[in-house]
């Protein structure tokens, strides 16, 4: 950290009228209605970019701005509870969240510190007020004076290693340990901390029969190394034809590999295949262009309860496709299926890269209503399950409760199934595969999500 001369001019004098910069504004916009509203950063930041005017540059830098200050919002915090005079819970919740902003500037970005006091205590006027706009101005001159303030807590040897692992690469305790629960590790904790703190450029999947990864590259991007169908973009998505034309889309290589995976487990008598979570639809669209390409005769349905998440289904499967039962109820469907994708509800924990706010707004006591839904899920798709039928579980979550612990429950209570070995069936080989022949990729090892996946057959 560098301490700017221009800290020490002259103090702040509130002008007429507020000119904050739009860039700013609109990333004070998102974060506020993520932290205060519940918005989902990674739907509601394209409508706010549409509705805005911003150039190609700015649009840039309030997406920066804003999801890294979603991200990294745990680290700013303790800067700004070593120098607030009062307890953080009573700062007002917009102070907090300009006060975030403006620390993400300081510390996290190319912004030099004048600039980034001085425009945040312009954008606080703007939507906060003088007074609190020279609270702000104070405490950020304080906060970028304190250059050594990350450090000195990285080198006190009297703070429980957990709690600093936890400013410093702004992770919750329990994520954290979760992590460590599987790799016993800590230098590959902090490897993956470091990922998850780096917002990814996305990954594009040609759909089978409607684009190509050559078609994908002439406009620009590298192969992945995952997953037959994926590209590493270097373009905005819009700038691919495909995918404005809706013959490709954005998928991460990892839930790509789940979904083709899955695919490979095929045979001449697999000609009923059901997504039990299709929403948001990536795998469901995947499979279903492997199958209308490949096996024209089966017969493939996505189902997906939610209104909102069956309207993202349809955008890349055929509506005739699309039905929405609980998953939980086998009853409701009417049919058996030789194949059954469930893309299980999960913590999320292993795309927090992609999903800045997902690691402040899970906990614990989440586990307490996902792990049972997890278990209903299982047992009604092994009621709808044909003899010899396969089921692919996934999650977007290394937890061992999600994982391993779900399909040992699952094998302890139906006796007829049989855990496959992954490496049999994956375009990747023995890629991420356990011993037991499940799946678990992370994201520090393979740059993908950190997905698992368990496939298990039904013998009688």
């Amino acid at each position: 950290m560098r301490q700017d001369p221009n800290l020490n001019s002259k103090p702040f004098k509130p002008f007429k009228r507020a000119k904050p910069s739009p860039a700013r504004l609109l990333a004070f916009d998102l974060v506020t209605q993520v932290n205060r509203g519940g918005a989902f950063a990674n739907l509601r930041l394209p409508e706010l970019l549409s509705e805005s005017n911003l150039e190609l540059r700015d649009r840039a830098f309030a997406t920066e701005l804003s999801y890294g200050t979603l991200r990294m919002q745990g680290k700013h915090d303790y800067a700004i509870s070593k120098k607030i005079d009062r307890a953080f819970e009573e700062l007002d919740e917009k102070v907090v969240d300009l006060l975030r902003l403006g620390v993400h500037q300081i510390f996290e970005m190319r912004v030099p510190v004048h600039a980034a006091v001085g425009e945040t205590v312009e954008l606080a006027r703007a939507v906060a007020g003088e007074s609190k706009a020279s609270y702000v101005n104070a405490l950020l001159r304080s906060i970028a004076a304190d250059t050594e303030i990350y450090l000195e807590l990285e080198n006190d040897a009297e703070v429980d290693n957990l709690f600093k692992l936890s400013i410093l690469y702004s992770h919750p305790t329990w994520i954290i340990s979760a992590y460590f629960d599987q790799l016993k590790d800590w230098d590959a904790v902090i490897n993956l901390l470091k990922i998850n703190n780096v917002a990814p450029s996305p990954h594009i999947v040609a759909w089978p029969g409607k684009s190509t990864v050559a078609e994908i590259l002439e406009v620009g991007g590298e192969k992945l190394p995952i997953g037959t169908y994926s590209v590493l973009s270097n373009h905005l998505p819009n700038e691919y034809p495909a995918i404005k034309d809706k013959r490709a889309g954005i998928q991460d290589m990892g839930s790509q590999l789940i979904a083709e995976i899955f695919y490979q487990t095929k045979d001449e008598h697999s000609l009923s295949w059901l997504d039990l979570c299709a929403g948001p639809g990536g795998k469901a669209a995947l499979l279903n262009n492997l199958l209308a390409t490949e096996i024209p005769s089966a017969h493939f349905k996505a189902n997906e309860p939610s209104d909102h998440r069956a309207e993202l289904v349809a955008r890349v499967v055929p509506r005739s496709k699309i039905v929405s039962f609980d998953g939980r109820n086998f009853e409701d469907f009417g049919e058996t299926f030789d194949r059954i994708l469930i893309d299980a509800p999960c913590s999320g924990l292993g795309a927090l890269r992609r999903r800045p706010e997902a690691r402040w707004r899970r906990s614990l006591n989440d586990l307490k209503e996902l792990l049972p839904l997890q278990r209903e899920l299982i047992d009604s798709a092994y009621e709808m399950l044909n003899v010899d039928g396969i089921i692919g579980f996934a999650t977007c979550s290394p937890l061992l409760a999600e994982t391993k612990g779900q399909i040992l429950d699952a094998l302890y209570r139906h006796k007829n199934l049989q855990l496959l070995n992954i490496s049999e069936f994956s375009p990747a080989g023995s890629l991420g595969v356990n011993t037991d022949g499940t799946l678990q990729l992370w994201t520090h090892l393979q740059e993908s999500d950190s997905m698992f996946m368990a496939l298990l057959k039904r013998t009688s």
